[in-house]
């Protein structure tokens, strides 16, 4: 681990770091340093590279969610990398906590989300509409306690904040996530959803990859792991 990044997996064509919450990964308007620039630069010193650093981001996460962030070291890994994504071969796996429990002990939800881009939010209907996107996503309830749910998630497809609006839709609101109705924000102004783990085949060796990425350190991601870890 490097001061700034936690790389979870590395080696020539692909590298994975556990973001932290209010990261962004890619650069906004906001001007704040994205983890795409400090992972260029933990490879820079690492390696002694002159020159500039190639990476490519091969998917990006909300910045107030935590968790695995797969990038691509070369051109070819990337290709490949986003082909795998269009083509939904790589399975993601996230980790939510609640403000309620879930209707079903499991469920598959699908949606046809809307983003409205000025509100940089997006909104859930069951029927397609006009610009709707099909959003579809698998989740089982692995406990719960007197306030929160713990919450596993298996989205199929990749739309804008789609675990975050399909689960409030169900009325399970992740805690902190004041977009979509949480009751109050968390302190950091992180939101309780983290990005747990991928399996995925790799790009260039053609071997299966699992990686996960541990939780926060907090009382109740500490508990979620403890237990369904």
């Amino acid at each position: 681990m490097s001061n700034e990044v936690e790389i979870l997996y590395e080696d020539n064509h692909i590298i994975a770091v556990n973001k932290r919450s209010g990261d962004l990964v890619q650069g906004d308007k906001t001007g704040d340093e994205p983890l795409v620039d400090k992972v260029k630069r933990y490879i820079k010193n690492k390696y002694n590279k002159p020159g500039e650093v190639y990476l490519g981001v091969t998917h990006r996460i909300d910045r107030p969610t935590s968790g695995l962030v797969l990038f691509a070291k070369t051109s070819k890994a990337l290709t490949r990398m986003n082909k795998m994504f269009q083509d939904k071969t790589i399975q993601k796996t996230y980790w939510a906590v609640t403000e309620k429990k879930t209707p079903k002990q499991k469920d598959r939800l699908k949606h046809f989300l809307v983003r409205n881009a000025k509100q940089n939010k997006s909104y859930a209907y069951p029927n397609p509409g006009k610009n709707g996107k099909e959003s579809v996503l698998e989740y089982e309830m692995k406990g719960a306690g007197d306030r929160y749910a713990y919450i596993e998630v298996h989205p199929k497809t990749g739309r804008h904040h789609q675990i975050r609006v399909q689960l409030s839709t169900i009325g399970c609101i992740i805690k902190g996530d004041l977009k979509y109705g949480a009751k109050r924000s968390n302190k950091d102004a992180s939101i309780h959803l983290h990005a747990r783990g991928v399996e995925f085949i790799h790009p260039v060796k053609k071997e299966p990859i699992s990686i996960l990425a541990r939780p926060p350190k907090d009382a109740l991601w500490d508990d979620f792991h403890e237990q369904f870890g």
